[in-house]
């Protein structure tokens, strides 16, 4: 077999493309609805007179936004897209996923900072150009690449939880003869 080839079957999973691109439009459909979320929360409380935040309020509009977003999106994904996929500890999938998500709210608020205050622009478009347009791009690609081979992976593919270990602490699992 060809090393690209099997670089590609790697990638996949196991998976066919047409499971794989299933997949992906799984993973776009709650980004879109997460999307919205974080887009219209962060225009509300940036660009608007509904709320005062204190600081800059479009870099604590974003932070607040995106936090939302997070959290919805967990709970679609868990619920509805990711339910068969989804690991039988939530805690731990939980923290993976709001650390991921963290990354890529990080993308989002380093694009919007650079054009903030390294290219000065304060306007409503450059908010929006920056952070929900090219932030999220970057932050999205992240996203999925963390959420296909971290996030939502497979438990037994989980190395660093040793066999006769409880999943949600790592701690080992005493069976008592009866």
């Amino acid at each position: 077999m060809p090393a690209s080839r099997n670089l590609i079957q790697r990638l996949l999973k196991g998976q066919s493309f047409g499971e794989w691109f299933t997949e992906f439009l799984r993973f776009c459909v709650v980004g879109l609805g997460a999307y919205f979320v974080d887009v219209g929360l962060f225009n509300v409380l940036a660009h608007s007179d509904v709320v005062s935040l204190p600081g800059d309020q479009s870099m604590v509009a974003m932070f607040v936004a995106g936090s939302v977003a997070v959290v919805f999106a967990w709970v679609v994904s868990r619920l509805g897209p990711f339910r068969d996929e989804r690991r039988t500890a939530k805690r731990r999938e939980f923290t993976m996923f709001v650390l991921v998500n963290l990354g890529g709210m990080l993308i989002a608020l380093v694009c919007l900072w650079i054009s903030r205050y390294g290219l000065g622009l304060r306007s409503q478009f450059a908010d929006n150009i920056s952070a929900n347009v090219v932030g999220l791009a970057l932050g999205t690609a992240f996203r999925y690449v963390m959420y296909r081979y971290v996030v939502f992976s497979d438990d037994k593919d989980r190395a660093d939880v040793p066999e006769g270990a409880d999943e949600a602490t790592g701690a080992d699992v005493v069976i008592q003869p009866q």
